[in-house]
């Protein structure tokens, strides 16, 4: 008897092999042949020199200096100490900075008010907005272009009687997010990577009861603030992970969940005028890309940029969100099927080739 359920057990766990096998190749499969068929036109390589100031976001500012490589004669990465120093010498026709928020030189702002008087065209591109808006309000008077990711704070920068404000959305970069074949030790049922804003903490702790019998991973930092904290420590990866590791980790997700974070008043953000937030974070595009099933909850932009129901999902509240997991998790060619979408939306609409080119047009460069 105990060699007939030893036996059962095996075949099960043979049966439940063959099945993940099968759903991870159709996952990469599907992919691929959505990667084939996809024939982007290069637009033309215009004659112009453009500095590029990284924020310091590995796959944002990998994904920009790609695209403006591809799209001008010539592409200079420059520190932002080095900014006014750099366009004396070499004499660009425009310079691009990331953000300007964390981490830059304190003669920064200096430095691009007298790149501005040599006639050099400026632009910032804020992707924390409106979480920082205690210092955007102050730097983005200094440029000559102001691009947010945050297509509410458009009207905030006019009137600061900034003339150039346009909103860019964010884009995935390939290079780091990408299907691909991930050892076991990443798989997963469900997958969230972030701070554990208090938004978030109070979502998990409705979900930890659920959540200690699956196969679950939750990486970042201060998840120890929640209530249920016992009950998810266990597969809590407590000081995060890098980003290529959080591309792994959706690979091997059945099901990634996304939560933006707050915008209001709070010791997490920079936003005392408590500027509303419309549109999604840079992980909704991170997630798709990745060519996994994405939950997410809903910011009034998302509906522009993809289609919800089939290409991700979004939940109203916990409940909402754990039974979708529950109907994901029992049905899985329908989840295969949507997250293939996702990623083929992603690939074709959500790149940071099309983001630059946007901003280069809008520069009249080339």
């Amino acid at each position: 008897m105990r060699r007939h359920r030893q036996a059962i057990v095996e075949r099960r766990g043979r049966a439940a092999a063959f099945r993940s096998g099968w759903m991870d190749g159709w996952r990469l499969g599907a992919c691929r042949g959505i990667e084939q068929s996809i024939h982007p036109v290069a637009g033309p390589l215009r004659n112009a020199k453009v500095f590029y100031v990284p924020q310091g976001f590995e796959a944002i500012d990998a994904g920009i200096l790609e695209a403006l490589q591809a799209n001008v004669a010539e592409a200079v990465l420059v520190g932002n100490e080095q900014v006014r120093h750099q366009a004396e010498q070499l004499k660009p026709d425009a310079v691009i900075v990331l953000n300007g928020v964390h981490l830059f030189a304190k003669d920064y702002l200096e430095q691009i008010d007298a790149v501005r008087r040599m006639g050099i065209k400026t632009a910032v591109w804020f992707v924390d907005d409106p979480y920082v808006t205690d210092d955007t309000v102050r730097l983005a008077p200094h440029y000559d272009y102001v691009f947010t990711h945050e297509r509410s704070c458009v009207r905030l920068y006019q009137s600061l009687g900034c003339a150039q404000v346009h909103h860019v959305p964010l884009a995935a970069h390939f290079g780091t997010f990408r299907p691909m074949p991930v050892d076991r030790t990443y798989d997963s049922d469900i997958c969230f990577i972030g701070t554990g804003f208090p938004n978030r903490i109070a979502l998990f702790d409705q979900l930890a009861p659920y959540l200690k019998r699956r196969n679950v991973v939750i990486a970042g930092a201060l998840w120890n603030r929640m209530r249920n904290y016992r009950m998810i420590e266990r597969f809590l990866i407590k000081e995060g992970v890098p980003v290529p590791e959080s591309a792994r980790y959706y690979n091997g997700a059945k099901i990634v969940v996304n939560l933006h974070r707050t915008p209001g008043q709070s010791p997490e953000n920079r936003n005392a005028i408590d500027w509303p937030a419309e549109s999604i974070n840079p992980r909704t595009f991170d997630m798709s890309a990745c060519g996994t099933l994405q939950l997410t909850d809903e910011r009034s932009e998302l509906r522009e940029l993809y289609a919800v129901g089939s290409e991700l999902d979004v939940y109203r509240n916990a409940k909402d969100l754990l039974d979708k997991i529950d109907y994901y998790l029992s049905h899985d060619e329908e989840r295969l099927r949507i997250a293939a979408r996702g990623f083929r939306r992603t690939r074709t609409q959500h790149t940071f080739d099309q983001r630059i080119r946007t901003m280069l047009d809008i520069l009249g460069i080339g």
